[in-house]
């Protein structure tokens, strides 16, 4: 199963693997480019995962989030710092069934050069339309309490689901025929 050096499909009859469907490199790019949010996945005390949506921008290979430093997420983060995040494309221009998770490692970030990078590049990025709004949002960030999530990414899981279904179609010809 896979791809040929010419780019035919091999005939598929189950699903079983579907790392036979990766997201290309340059569509990774695209999805992180389109999105702006992930979910952010880390382990409790009693070593269960635990995961919320967070707002994130992508600079230098790493992620970066926010929340308020009362969060049990960043207690939890400061205890173990390997983490996993997971984004897809539902929403976005690119459609549905792409999807990325990352194993990584998080560190907490509280000095004032991160800050001031941060928030008026998260707020752009939450609000691409409306500068204005997109300057007092960063405004309402800059809090006591804040703290910053710089997310390395250790190990990368990409789906492409276009790539699933071309070669379903290409294996259905083959049985239809």
């Amino acid at each position: 199963m896979g791809t040929h050096e010419d780019g035919r499909l091999d005939e598929i009859d189950n699903y079983e693997d579907v790392s036979l469907y990766p997201l290309d490199d340059s569509t990774e790019q695209e999805l992180l480019d389109a999105q702006n949010e992930l979910t952010f996945i880390w382990s409790n005390k009693e070593g269960w995962p635990v995961g919320v949506i967070m707002s994130y921008v992508f600079r230098d290979g790493r992620f970066w989030c926010t929340a308020s430093s009362q969060r049990k997420r960043v207690v939890a983060v400061k205890r173990d710092p390997r983490v996993s995040l997971a984004i897809t494309s539902k929403g976005s221009k690119l459609g549905a069934n792409k999807a990325l998770t990352y194993k990584g490692t998080c560190v907490i970030r509280e000095d004032e050069e991160t800050k001031r990078w941060f928030y008026p590049a998260l707020a752009h990025a939450i609000h691409t339309d409306d500068a204005d709004h997109a300057r007092r949002f960063a405004r309402f960030l800059d809090s006591p309490r804040r703290v910053i999530f710089e997310i390395t990414p250790l190990q990368r899981i990409a789906y492409d689901g276009a790539k699933m279904r071309a070669a379903t179609a290409q294996s259905s010809a083959f049985t239809e025929d």
